[in-house]
């Protein structure tokens, strides 16, 4: 293939270089791999055959610059995986990952590199660097060792062999799971099986059917444990069968077993961790976070974990009364029992909110009304711009004073070649240096209504789309000089913070007001179902935190095992994980089974899933000092931005949430929120 044929090879020509997605083709990948992986090493080969002694400029920001081809390949491939991973692309991934993680090796093991680095590490006081210039300096020098810059020969072969294993485990872990998931999508042939749902619901499933070749409906699977269809369905039997589907993703004999992939992954991270001198997995992870120790860690979940059970057994108790002696109440049928608990006691029914929750209006006249109150923010639709799928969207994003900032991409829906989740990705990031803008993405997975019906909202997906909103905020107030600390580079537990603290305007009277219309008569939401959804708000808390928390100490059993450790039966161990945290519990499951858990085995919350909670700490701090400094003004938007959101990985990020909020964050407001004061 010609090079100038490749659009990959060079940037962009369109506006914030946004990807050509209408020229690239499948085929484009693999040779653009190739070429940026040479241009990359024949980067490094020229930085360390130099003659001149090594200055901050030649050594740290010369490599700041490099591999510009492979950094751009590489962020839409892994893009477009995510989002719209046809067979094709999955196939290149199993080919090109291990290749990369190889390549990776190459750069970081490269012993002359390393000692240009030391050397300047070694006299970083005396260069006379600015601040973010010198914390650049010490993160290349962490990432070096880290990486196993400082082992002898025999260990650096042993350690490339490892990282070439795990980089093709994950994606195989992966793979799987997206096959398994849509192999398990349940079948329903008589539509009364499907009574409590809504016409909408059922016409999708259908048309999803259709799209398949099936008869009847096909109910698909979302990521997490518990599906949402269980809220609503009255057929007892079907909920059970959805759930057993849900629970048996990548628990399967052949191919598509993740358990022997798990327990491959497992070994190879623990042995890695003892090469690079900590004794687990988590001990490695953890002293490049936040929390620092997995000590920490465990003190945190610790206390958290006994409220968080008591009050779910408490729920479970008004759930049986509610279900009455003749039902046993199993896991399929807690969602069910608690949607009728929710309305007997509270008076009040989640769905009736749907009407008044249509996607467009929430994201033009909430999310984005959202940015504007609060930071000035503008948005225009920019359709002539090419995308990946027709149900994506893009915006260009103006500051107040009409200066453009970025683009932001929107790809609400479910696909079959889209990975479960919604999650925040950027295809350029911001930097001074290399005089780029940000391009970022949000992607949900909200089930698309056949037809011309309106796409109508649970309050959860709202409150998603908020979320994520503040990870693409993060990325588009990015304001660094360096490419590697843009945006969301900031350890994995404070990552999710702003995003967190960007729920809160979800349900924000002011914000409220703008988005919560009914579809059909455009009349406002009664007030007095936001006081009795409000009223709700610690309602099945302690399922919600027991079952993220069980997620978390799984993450955590299976990441603090030393490299000797020997496991043999994954469900066994999850269940002796699970029994000795205390948190053990049949009705309540852990938000994701270790063979489903595509957080920790293929994406990056290795060791790291406890980074929610720890990062809601800071939210609801942060939520607690918005409500007591008026909410949402400009004042309180530019306080954030310029103390948080703009700074990307440029300063310690305790330091810098101190700085911005005054003094270290307190867990008085998070137990408050989570319910979970109460003996």
């Amino acid at each position: 293939m010609k090079t100038d044929a490749n659009p990959l090879l060079q940037p962009s020509p369109l506006p914030y270089e946004y990807p050509p997605f209408d020229r690239i083709r499948a085929e484009h990948f693999l040779p653009a791999f190739e070429v940026g992986m040479q241009e990359s090493l024949a980067e490094l080969d020229a930085l360390v055959s130099q003659d001149a002694e090594p200055t901050f400029e030649n050594t740290i920001v010369a490599m700041e610059r490099g591999a510009q081809t492979l950094q751009r390949v590489a962020t839409i491939f892994y893009g477009l995986v995510g989002t719209h991973g046809t067979d094709e692309l999955q196939a290149i991934n199993k080919t090109i990952s291990p290749k990369l993680a190889a390549h990776q090796d190459k750069l970081y093991l490269n012993a002359a590199a390393f000692a240009r680095v030391d050397a300047l590490y070694q006299k970083r006081a005396s260069l006379g660097l600015d601040a973010e210039s010198l914390r650049l300096l010490e993160r290349y020098h962490t990432d070096f060792v880290r990486a196993g810059a400082q082992l002898d020969e025999p260990q650096q072969a042993r350690l490339r062999e490892i990282n070439a294993e795990l980089s093709a485990l994950t994606t195989q872990f992966q793979q799987n799971l997206l096959k398994h998931t849509n192999e398990l999508a349940v079948v329903v042939t008589d539509r009364e099986e499907l009574a409590g749902l809504s016409d909408t619901e059922i016409e999708a499933a259908a048309a999803t059917a259709k799209s398949r070749g099936v008869e009847g409906y096909v109910l698909t699977l979302q990521l997490p444990t518990l599906q949402p269809q269980l809220a609503d369905l009255d057929h007892r039997p079907l909920r059970e069968r959805i759930h057993r589907a849900s629970v048996q993703r990548g628990l399967t004999d052949g191919a598509l077993d993740n358990r022997p992939v798990i327990l491959q992954i497992v070994s190879l991270r623990a042995e890695r961790a003892r090469l690079l001198g900590y004794d687990t997995h988590a001990d490695y992870v953890l002293a490049n976070a936040t929390a620092g120790t997995a000590d920490a860690v465990n003190t945190l979940l610790a206390k958290l974990a006994p409220p968080a059970v008591a009050n779910a057994r408490k729920e479970a108790e008004r759930l049986r009364q509610a279900a009455g002696e003749a039902v046993d109440l199993k896991v399929w049928d807690w969602p069910y029992y608690r949607e009728i608990v929710r309305q007997a006691d509270y008076d009040f029914d989640q769905n009736a909110l749907k009407p008044y929750f249509e996607m467009e209006r929430v994201l033009t006249e909430g999310v984005f009304y959202m940015a504007k109150a609060l930071y000035g923010l503008r948005f225009e639709r920019r359709d002539h711009l090419p995308v990946y799928h027709p149900d994506v969207t893009v915006y260009e994003v103006f500051e107040e004073d009409g200066d453009a900032l970025g683009l932001f991409i929107f790809d609400p829906f479910a696909r079959e070649t889209k990975r479960g989740g919604a999650w925040m990705n950027s295809y350029v990031q911001q930097s001074r240096l290399l005089g780029k803008r940000p391009v970022v993405a949000n992607h949900l997975n909200i089930t698309k209504p056949a037809g011309d019906e309106p796409v109508l909202l649970t309050p959860g997906e709202v409150n998603t789309m908020f979320h994520e909103f503040g990870h693409a905020l993060h990325g588009l107030f990015s304001n660094v000089h360096y490419p590697y600390f843009y945006g969301t580079s900031v350890p994995r537990d404070f990552v999710e913070y702003p995003s967190q603290v960007h729920e809160m305007w979800a349900f924000w009277p002011e914000v409220m007001a703008r988005y919560a219309r009914h579809h059909e008569t455009g009349e406002p939401l009664p007030q007095a179902m936001i006081d009795r959804y409000k009223s709700t708000e610690q309602f099945n808390q302690g399922y919600a935190t027991t079952e993220y928390l069980a997620a978390s100490l799984l993450d955590q059993a299976w990441h603090q095992l030393p490299a000797d450790a020997s496991v043999e039966d994954v469900e066994r161990f999850e269940a002796e994980a699970l029994e000795q945290a205390g948190i053990a519990l049949e009705l309540v499951p852990p938000r994701y089974r270790s063979t489903y858990f595509a957080h920790v085995f293929a994406g990056g919350y290795a060791a790291g899933y406890y980074s929610y909670v720890w990062s809601e700490v800071l939210d609801a701090d942060t939520v607690a000092w918005f409500k007591a400094t008026g909410g949402l003004s400009r004042e309180n938007g530019d306080r954030m931005r310029q103390g948080i959101l703009s700074k990307g990985g440029t300063m310690d990020a305790q330091a810098m949430y101190e700085a911005f909020r005054g003094r270290a964050a307190e867990i008085g407001p998070l137990l408050e929120r989570r319910g979970l004061t109460a003996n």
